[in-house]
Formats: structure tokens, C-alpha cells, sequence
């Protein structure tokens, strides 16, 4: 029974039930395939001019890639070039949005000692971040005090995903879930049932996937939405300690 209760209680907040279903499904798989999104494709000139495939003849960089900021003008991560990024994709309706307040205490506590968190709205997971970059931004900083960097929405997975994140997804592949996290199981299952095809390969599962990347640009660690950004602090904390 106690089970039961906290599946009841937890299922609402992955958002999943609320998607449109076939009528004969119950609580099934949304008769579609990917989340429609309506950002634009990701081209290959978002990385710098000059970068190779990882198949290529020179190891890629963190800071190989320009993003968009949630004002619309573009940044080469070669601005945070020794420092410790977190690279998390978030959404304001998720069982997962709860992490904002983590993030935010992890960025406090570390940042003097050169911690950078940057956040990436993704709409892709369940349509869990339907309003506008801006609205994002406004979400975690109105509700979790939110000031660590939060770029424009993109796409994270797929044909669109941003090559920044296709870059971090082969990077450091999926090792699998934290089951010890209280919705593991659940989102594990409901994976399982509604996006089947997310489990497969080392595309990013869900809002909150998380890439620590050290001083020097390389991605040393990912960590699922469930691993929570207060466990992760001692990873963290080594990297902040190597020059």
C-alpha cells in the first residue's frame, strides 16, 4: 500500500498522463513518435569553424561549440574555458523540476572556486517546457532563485538535438539509472511503455540529464535525472580541485 501511494503521488508530476493517448491504450504510448518541437534544427555551424567530428583527426572540446543565450545573441563556450561546467538540459513540468533548487545550492557553494552551471530548456520530454526561452528563465528564477546561466530552448535528442549535446551524449553514453532514487522506477517503466525507443543507445532519457565537464573541456561524468545534483557534489568537488 505505501507503494501504491507514492506511485500515485509521483506519477502526476512525470506529466506523462496527461498526454494525449490512443483511445485504446489507457495509460499508453502518445500517438506520436517525438514531442513536436519548434526549435529550429541544429546546424553544423554551431561549432566553431575549424572542429572535426569525433571520428575526426582532432578530439573535440566543450569549447568547440557557440550556443544561444536566452536573449538571442550567441556565445562560444570558450568563455567558460577553465572552469567546471555542469551541463544540465531542465523543463518547469517536470517530476524532476524540484533539481533547480539543488543546481542553485551547488552553484552558490561552488562557484567562487569556478563552478559554472548552464541550464538548457528542452521541450522534447512530454512537452514538459511549452513556453518560450524567456518564460523558462523566468520559471526558476521566480520559483527556485535561479542565477546560474539559462540559454535559449533547444532540442537535446534526435535529427534537431543541438550538436553540443550530441557531442556530450557520445561523449559519456548511458550507464543507467540511480535505482535507489524514489522515481527511478517509475520513470524507468514509463520509458518502457511510452518511449520505448529512449532507452536505446546513448541519447539523452529525460529532463535533468546532467555532463560535468573539467577544466581542460573534456566531459568526465554524466548523471541521470535520477542522480541528484546534491550526490553529485563530490565529483564536483574533485574536478574544482585539479588545476
Amino acid at each position: 500500500m505505501v507503494m501504491k501511494r507514492l506511485l500515485a503521488a509521483i506519477l502526476p508530476f512525470l506529466c506523462l498522463a496527461a498526454l494525449p493517448v490512443r483511445a485504446d491504450s489507457g495509460f499508453g504510448r502518445p500517438a506520436f513518435q517525438e514531442q513536436a518541437s519548434s526549435v529550429k534544427p541544429a546546424a553544423a555551424a554551431m561549432a566553431e569553424p575549424g572542429c572535426v567530428s569525433m571520428n575526426g583527426e582532432r578530439n573535440m572540446k566543450v569549447y568547440d561549440f557557440t550556443v544561444e543565450t536566452d536573449s538571442g545573441s550567441m556565445q562560444s563556450l570558450a568563455a567558460y574555458r577553465g572552469k567546471v561546467l555542469l551541463v544540465v538540459n531542465t523543463a518547469s513540468k517536470c517530476g524532476f523540476t524540484p533539481q533547480f533548487g539543488e543546481l542553485q545550492e551547488l552553484y552558490l557553494k561552488y562557484r567562487d572556486r569556478g563552478l559554472e552551471i548552464l541550464g538548457f530548456p528542452c521541450n522534447q520530454f512530454a512537452g514538459q517546457e511549452p513556453g518560450t526561452s524567456e518564460e523558462a528563465k523566468t520559471f526558476c528564477s521566480l520559483n527556485y532563485g535561479v542565477t546560474f546561466p539559462m540559454f535559449a530552448k533547444i532540442d537535446v535528442r534526435g535529427e534537431t538535438a543541438h550538436p553540443l549535446f550530441k557531442y556530450l551524449s557520445e561523449a559519456k553514453g548511458f550507464g543507467g539509472f540511480d535505482e535507489s532514487h524514489p522515481l527511478a522506477k517509475v520513470l524507468r517503466e514509463a520509458l518502457e511503455k511510452n518511449f520505448p525507443e529512449y532507452l536505446k543507445g546513448n541519447g539523452i532519457k529525460w529532463n535533468f540529464t546532467k555532463f560535468l565537464v573539467d577544466r581542460q573541456g573534456n566531459v568526465v561524468a554524466r548523471f541521470e535525472p535520477t542522480s541528484s545534483p546534491a550526490a553529485i557534489a563530490s565529483d564536483i568537488e574533485k574536478f574544482l580541485e585539479q588545476p
